[in-house]
This record gives C-alpha cells, sequence and structure tokens, in this order.
C-alpha cells in the first residue's frame, strides 16, 4: 500500500462507496478507502429476507447505545450502524423512500444552497435503475437497483392499500416520483433477487480499477491535522490495522463518510468540535466547532398488529423447516420470499389538517412478528409499522475519552417536544381508521397491540413511551448551513478546516420524510460532482431538473383543483373526533 493518496475515504458505507467509485472514474485521481467491517459476502447480508440478522450481529453492525432516554421512561435505545462494506446499506431494511420535494427545500432553507429539491432530483435519478421504466422522475441504467419485491402476491398488501383509500386518502403510482402522498406499492433495493446495497451497486465494479485502494478491518482514530496561515488543514488520517497504528497522507482531501454516529465521533477525536465536550473528554481542541455531534434527529416508529381471520399471513413461514425451504429456493434461484424484505406496501400521509406535507409513513407486513423476527403470538395475523416522520426533538452525540474504541455518549431526546407526542397519537388515530375500513372485513380478527383497551391520550402515550423503537435513521449531527451551529458549508467542506468534508446522513439539515437510504446515496452522488468540480472547475454539475414545477409542492396545485380543500375538510373532521 502507498503512503499517499490524493483522496482518503472514511467509510465503506451508503456514502463511502457512492464516493469511492465516482471519484475513481478520474483515473489520475489516486483513492484509498478505509473500513472498519469486513466482507458483506455472507448469506444473512445477501438475503433480503434475512435483515434481521446483519443488523443485530457484531460481526456487522456496531452495537451503539443510547444513554437512558429521558422522555421514554429512560428506556436505552438500540442504534446499530453498518461495519462492513456498503455500510448499513448492508444491514437495513431495503426500503427505497426518496423523501418528500419539501424536505429538501426545507435544506435550502436552513442555509443549504442549492439543496432544494430541483438540485437533488438529478442525482436522484443518476442513482437510479427503476426497474419499471423512465419518466421525468424516474430514470434506468443507473447503478442501483430498485424494484417492488414480489409484486404484491399476498392480498394483505393490496387490502391495505385499498383500506386507505376508503378511508379518503389518495392512491399513488410511485410515491418517489410526482407524488408522495398516499397508499401504493413500496419500492426496495433489490435486484436479482439479492440485496443491493452500495457495495453490490457502487463498490464492486470501482474494485476494478487499479486507482482504488481498499482497505478493511481498520478503524481510524483520527484525522491528521497540520496548522498553517489559513488555518488548520487535513493531510492524512491516523487508523489502527491489525494492532499497529499508522498514518496515511492525502494529497487533495480527507473525506469522511463514517455515518451520523461515527462522523462526528472521528471529528471530536481530531480535537474539532465544542470546547467544552472536548475538554471534559481530554481532547486537545485544534478547532473550534460548536456543531459537531449537536442537532441529531431519528425516526421512531411502533407496530400495530391485527389477528388475522385467513391463514394467509407469513406468520406460518415462521418455523425452522419453512425457513430452510425460503432459503434453499433463494439460494438456487435467487427468487421467492427470500426475495423481498416483506415490506411491499405502503402509505404516506398528513397527520392533521394545516401540515403542509405528509408527516405519518406505513410500512405493512403481512405477518405479526417482534422486532427479533419471531412471530408475536400463536396463529396468524398481520402488522402495520408506523411512524411520526418530521420530529422537532434534538439530541447529540458527544465524545467521552480520547480513547477511539470507546463509544460516544448518544442521546436523542425522543419524544422531548410536545408536537412528536402528538404525531404520536395522530398515529394511532389515523391507523384505527384505516384498518376499520371494509377492505380488511374478510381479514381483521382484533387489535393484539397497542390493544383496544388503549384510548385516551395519557393512555396512548404512555403505550408508545414504552413501546416505540427507533426506525434507525440517525442523522444531521454534522449539518450542513452557513450559521455557527453548522459544520460544513454547502459544498459539504467543514468550516475553518482545509482539506476536510463530510459526506453522508449526519449533514442533512433536517431529517427527510422516510427511510434515510435513499437520500443519502444522493448526497453522496451530488457530493462527489462537487468534488470534482473543486478540483477541475471545468467540469459541469447536473443542471436543475424542471421538473420540480408543481410537484408536490403540489400542495398549491391540489389546493387550486379543490382536491386538497375536501382533504383538509376530511382531515379536520376526523382531528375533531
Amino acid at each position: 500500500m502507498k503512503e499517499t493518496y490524493d483522496f482518503i475515504i472514511v467509510g465503506a458505507g451508503s456514502a463511502g462507496c457512492v464516493l469511492a467509485n465516482r471519484l475513481s472514474e478520474n483515473p489520475q485521481h489516486s483513492i484509498l478507502l478505509i473500513e472498519t467491517g469486513g466482507s458483506d459476502k455472507s448469506i444473512f447480508i445477501q438475503m433480503p429476507t434475512a435483515l434481521s440478522i446483519p443488523m443485530n450481529t457484531e460481526k456487522y453492525a456496531w452495537q451503539y447505545h443510547t444513554v437512558e432516554e429521558p422522555y421514554l421512561d429512560n428506556r436505552v435505545m438500540h442504534c446499530p450502524r453498518g461495519k462492513v462494506l456498503g455500510g448499513s446499506s448492508s444491514i437495513n431494511g431495503m426500503v427505497y423512500v426518496r423523501g418528500h420535494a419539501r424536505d429538501f427545500d426545507e435544506w435550502a432553507q436552513h442555509g443549504a444552497e442549492n439543496w432544494d429539491y430541483s438540485h437533488c432530483l438529478p442525482y436522484f435519478k443518476k442513482a437510479d435503475d427503476w426497474a419499471y421504466g423512465a419518466d421525468e422522475y424516474r430514470s434506468q441504467g443507473g447503478p442501483l437497483g430498485v424494484n417492488n419485491g414480489n409484486q404484491m402476491k399476498n392480498p394483505l398488501y393490496k387490502a391495505f392499500i385499498e383500506a386507505g383509500q376508503q378511508a379518503g386518502y389518495d392512491f399513488t403510482d410511485d410515491y418517489n416520483g410526482k407524488q408522495q402522498e398516499g397508499f401504493g406499492a413500496m419500492h426496495m433495493t433489490v435486484k436479482n433477487g439479492l440485496r443491493w446495497s452500495t457495495a453490490n451497486a457502487y463498490l464492486r465494479p470501482a474494485m476494478k480499477r487499479p486507482n482504488l485502494t481498499v482497505i478493511t478491518k481498520a478503524q481510524v482514530n483520527k484525522v491528521v491535522l497540520e496548522k498553517t496561515e489559513q488555518g488548520p488543514k487535513a493531510v492524512g488520517v491516523e487508523y489502527r490495522h491489525k494492532n499497529t497504528v499508522l498514518q496515511v497522507k492525502a494529497n487533495k482531501e480527507v473525506i469522511l463518510s463514517a455515518g451520523s454516529i461515527g462522523s462526528p465521533h472521528i471529528l471530536q477525536l481530531s480535537g474539532i468540535g465544542d470546547v467544552e465536550v472536548l475538554t471534559k473528554a481530554g481532547v486537545e481542541v485544534q478547532h473550534e466547532l460548536p456543531g459537531v455531534g449537536k442537532n441529531l434527529q431519528d425516526h421512531l416508529e411502533f407496530y400495530f398488529q391485527f389477528k388475522c381471520k385467513q391463514p394467509i399471513t407469513l406468520n406460518s413461514k415462521l418455523g425452522l423447516w419453512s425457513k430452510f425451504l425460503i432459503g434453499s429456493r433463494w439460494f438456487f434461484t435467487k427468487t421467492g420470499l427470500g426475495a423481498t424484505n416483506h415490506f411491499e406496501s405502503c402509505g404516506f400521509i398528513r397527520s392533521k389538517a394545516g401540515v403542509e406535507w405528509p408527516d405519518l409513513q406505513y410500512h405493512f407486513l403481512p405477518a405479526a412478528m417482534r422486532y427479533d423476527g419471531q412471530a408475536a403470538f400463536d396463529g396468524h395475523g398481520f402488522q402495520v409499522h408506523i411512524g411520526h416522520n418530521k420530529p422537532k426533538s434534538r439530541g447529540h452525540v458527544h465524545i467521552k475519552s480520547a480513547d477511539p474504541q470507546q463509544h460516544p455518549d448518544i442521546l436523542f431526546n425522543y419524544l422531548q417536544h410536545e408536537d412528536d407526542i402528538e404525531g404520536f397519537r395522530d398515529c394511532v388515530k389515523r391507523t384505527r381508521e384505516i384498518i376499520g375500513q371494509a377492505a380488511f372485513d374478510d381479514y381483521r380478527d382484533g387489535e393484539i397491540q397497542p390493544g383496544e383497551h388503549i384510548q385516551t391520550d395519557n393512555e396512548i402515550d404512555q403505550f408508545v413511551r414504552a413501546n416505540v423503537e427507533s426506525a434507525y435513521h440517525p442523522s444531521c449531527s454534522c449539518r450542513m448551513g452557513e450559521d455557527d451551529m453548522a459544520v460544513v458549508n454547502s459544498n459539504t467542506q467543514v468550516h475553518g478546516v482545509q482539506g476536510l468534508r463530510v459526506v453522508d446522513s449526519s449533514i442533512f439539515p433536517t431529517i427527510p420524510n422516510g427511510n434515510l437510504n435513499a437520500p443519502t446515496i444522493m448526497t453522496a452522488e451530488r457530493a462527489a460532482d462537487l468534488i470534482k468540480k473543486h478540483h477541475d472547475p471545468a467540469y459541469s454539475l447536473l443542471p436543475a431538473s424542471k421538473a420540480v414545477v408543481g410537484m408536490d409542492h403540489q400542495w398549491q396545485e391540489r389546493q387550486r383543483s379543490g382536491v386538497a380543500q375536501r382533504e383538509v375538510a376530511l382531515l379536520n373532521s376526523k382531528t375533531d373526533s
């Protein structure tokens, strides 16, 4: 291995693999990609239905936990992050959600210049290999395979979509396209029956290039900084590999893509961050940047469970023999129940009148099971995962010591804000209305969880505090912007430090309305172009999209058409009930 590279990328995850591919497209650039974990060549990673295994396996995931969460009855919450090639895209649920157009306009409003939806959409499309055809919002031929699993063969999937419409909500034929709001088929990053992580989509093709070097099982301790007249400059990284501490230099840039826990932690280990936090941890301050580790956000969710009258659910497939048959079929043919994450229908709705864009998200599952993949009860059932997706509660990632092996303090302050509490009350009320529709009359056979005895706001609040779980979407801890608490600027460069960037979900100013893998990949695609342009002014960024006109931004358009007025009236009646 060489002692110097042009670019050093820390973390071979959802963003790092994208950057490694795009930056190595120029044969004149030498790239080093450093990953703490190892290979992703495991049946439990590659088989979509085995998704609960890698997330809970120390070999493949950082098993982070929060400190006691004060607004969740002091519960300690699990916060796994990918520690393997592909990062969290190798351990996640493979759900592909871009977010709402207004999420990215909100980024721009928070100071992330040119990160509005019109500038982001071209990079969503650049990544996209949508199985069902291209249009002004979707593309084919990109690295990231996206489809709809087994095409909703179980009738419960379609019953959920029909029930949403019966409850007065829209149908959407592509929530990642023109209209997010409504009920429809859910999309997943699966291709040819395999989990299509960024390792499969981006890294493997790039590893054939001689200018890309990948080191695994190497943990970065810190960014190496030099003092210059213009301020600190990143000149390399220090890392541990095979029990030896080594340094490698960067001619051009160091890029942190270690995620919303790892990236702020490495910055703090490097002496970049809030003076009080660094001093308390015994780390010498190299550059004061108070926003590092602040603004931490996440999605919470819980699941409604119902008994099913008909023996058509996946509960009959949870035994060892059934799992063996499913796994065998997948192993030899890459088809069947092993080739899907089983979340094949979904919904995005607004919780109440006056909410500008959808803030509640549904994942429907034709089984009733626990988070560990075991059956919730004997018999047949189905469940729907529901979460309030625009939280106002904010937390932090704080270094505890100068020892890179010691995990940082993680505190999300879940449900700190009253609006978040109200959002989960709405989750309960809206869901009961939807599952109570005629489309489920032939299937619904009583509520298991929360249970019909949970009715008042106080009872709902108690249930939520005791049962809500992370949706595993930590983000925003090194946010992009130009104010005093921003960590990176709109070009993803760390404020006040030369030659250092952060590119991952930590730089989101606010959390989008949906799962985070798609916007993380988009962010890395756009950041790669920004890096290329920085080093070659003649390089052209993708032009802003014109397809966004009237987009879901569509709120105004829908008001003019009269649709929104009917929805507001409907939601007002529901809010009053």
